[in-house]
C-alpha cells in the first residue's frame, strides 16, 4: 500500500492595521512557506487610504491580487489637525468596534497580528475579548499610538528595534526586526555608481505631495545630470505623466514616473537605484539598510512621537543615510543633497561595509513567534 498523504493543518489568520502592507507582503510570504501549515490569510484594513478622497490603500489595490482576502473595516482615528473630516472620522470610532466584532465571530482566526495604525486597535481589543491571542509588530524605533494601546491587550509583542522597548511591557516584548520582501532580501548592494547615477524618488505608497513639488522644480536640472525613477503616489501619477509628457525627448527618456507599485515590481525599481530619496517610514528605512543604498531621507515632521525622525536616525546610525528636515526641504537644498551623495557615493558605501541588518532574519523571527500561540 502507498503511503497515506497527512493532510496540512489549515490555520485561520487576521493581519490588520492602517499601513505597513510591505512588512505584512514579507510575513505573507514566510507564512506560505510553511512544509507543515496551511494558512487561511485575511487582511482586515480601512479601503480608503486618505479620509475624505477616494484612494484606495495599497492593501486593498495589493492584497487580492496574491488571494489575501481583504476585509474592510469601518474604522475612525484622532486626527492631529482639524479638518472637515474630523467629527465624522471620530463618530466612526464606536462603529469600529461593532464591526471588529462581527468579523472576528465571521472570520473565527486563530490569531492576529496587528501591524499598527488606526484600525489595528478595534480588532486587537474585541479579538482580546473573545480570547483570541494576538502579536503586536511595531515597526519604529519609537512607537504608534495604536500599538501603545494595543499592547496592553495583546499577547505578545514584536519590536521591529530595540530602541522602542522602552515604550512597551518588557515580559511580553521581544525583538525581530522589520521583514523585508523575499525579493528585497535577495538583491545584492551595488558595487559602483551608475553612470548617470539613478536615483529613485519615493513618498510611500501614498507618494509625497511635499516631495513632489519640490522635484518638480529641479526635474529638469536633475535629468540633466542623473536619470530618475520616481513614485508618486496614485494621486499624483496623471499629474506627473503629463509633466514626463512635456519634456523634451532627451530628457523623457531619463525619467520614469510610476503611481503605486506593487512589492513584487518594487524590487525591480529599487535594484536600478543608486541614491534613493524618500520619506522615512520603517519600509522603506529596513529596504534601504538590508540592500546598503545610500539615502536622502526627509522625515515627516508630524508622524505620531517623531518616529519617522527616530527611523532616520536609525538609518542614519547605520551609516547610509543623511537626514533633511522638511523645514530644510527647499529645490536647492534638494539639488545639493543629490549631487553631494552622488560625489561620494563611494564614502557612504564603505561606510556601511559587511555590515548586515537585522532585518534580514524578521520575517523568519515572527513566524516563530505566530507558531508559539497556534
Amino acid at each position: 500500500m502507498g503511503k497515506v498523504k497527512r493532510r496540512r493543518k489549515v490555520i485561520k489568520v487576521i493581519l490588520t492595521g492602517g499601513h505597513a502592507g510591505a512588512t505584512a507582503y514579507a510575513l505573507i510570504q514566510e507564512l506560505r512557506e510553511s512544509k507543515s501549515v496551511s494558512w487561511d490569510i485575511n487582511w482586515v484594513g480601512p479601503a480608503k487610504a486618505l479620509e475624505g478622497r477616494k484612494v484606495p490603500t495599497f492593501e486593498k489595490v495589493v492584497f487580492p491580487k496574491i488571494d489575501i482576502e481583504f476585509i474592510p473595516i469601518i474604522a475612525g482615528r484622532v486626527q492631529r489637525k482639524f479638518s472637515f473630516w474630523t467629527i465624522p472620522s471620530l463618530l466612526k470610532i464606536p462603529l469600529s468596534f461593532t464591526h471588529a466584532l462581527i468579523i472576528l465571530l465571521k472570520v473565527k482566526p486563530k490569531i492576529i497580528v496587528s501591524f499598527g495604525g488606526y484600525a489595528s486597535f478595534p480588532v486587537v481589543f474585541i479579538g482580546w475579548l473573545l480570547g483570541v491571542p494576538s502579536l503586536v509588530h511595531e515597526q519604529t524605533s519609537s512607537f504608534g499610538m495604536a500599538n501603545r494601546y494595543s499592547s496592553h491587550f495583546a499577547t505578545r509583542i514584536a519590536l521591529g528595534r530595540a530602541q522602542s522597548a522602552k515604550y512597551f511591557p518588557r515580559d511580553k516584548s521581544v525583538i525581530t526586526g522589520n521583514p523585508v520582501s523575499k525579493e528585497v532580501r535577495n538583491l545584492m548592494p551595488r558595487k559602483k555608481i551608475g553612470n548617470p547615477p539613478i536615483i529613485f524618488v519615493t513618498g510611500g505608497s501614498r507618494g509625497s505631495e511635499f516631495i513632489n513639488e519640490t522635484i518638480n522644480n529641479i526635474l529638469p536640472r536633475l535629468l540633466n545630470k542623473f536619470r530618475v525613477i520616481h513614485q508618486v503616489g496614485i494621486n499624483g501619477l496623471s499629474r506627473f505623466q503629463n509633466i514626463r509628457a512635456s519634456l523634451p525627448t532627451a530628457l523623457r527618456e531619463k525619467y520614469e514616473v510610476y503611481g503605486l507599485v506593487e512589492p513584487w515590481n518594487w524590487t525591480s525599481l529599487l535594484s536600478k537605484a543608486d541614491i534613493v530619496v524618500s520619506r522615512a517610514g520603517a519600509n522603506i528605512v529596513s529596504e534601504i539598510m538590508v540592500v546598503k543604498i545610500p539615502s536622502i531621507l526627509i522625515p515627516i515632521p508630524w508622524s505620531y512621537k517623531n518616529e519617522q525622525k527616530e527611523n532616520a536616525l536609525y538609518a542614519r546610525g547605520f551609516g547610509i543615510a543623511k537626514i533633511l528636515e522638511q523645514k530644510n526641504l527647499t529645490p536647492e537644498n534638494l539639488y545639493k543633497e543629490i549631487d553631494f551623495m552622488a560625489k561620494n557615493w563611494d564614502y557612504f558605501v564603505s561606510k556601511v561595509g559587511r555590515k548586515q541588518s537585522p532585518d534580514i532574519f524578521a520575517a523568519t523571527k515572527l513566524v516563530e513567534l505566530i507558531k508559539e500561540y497556534i
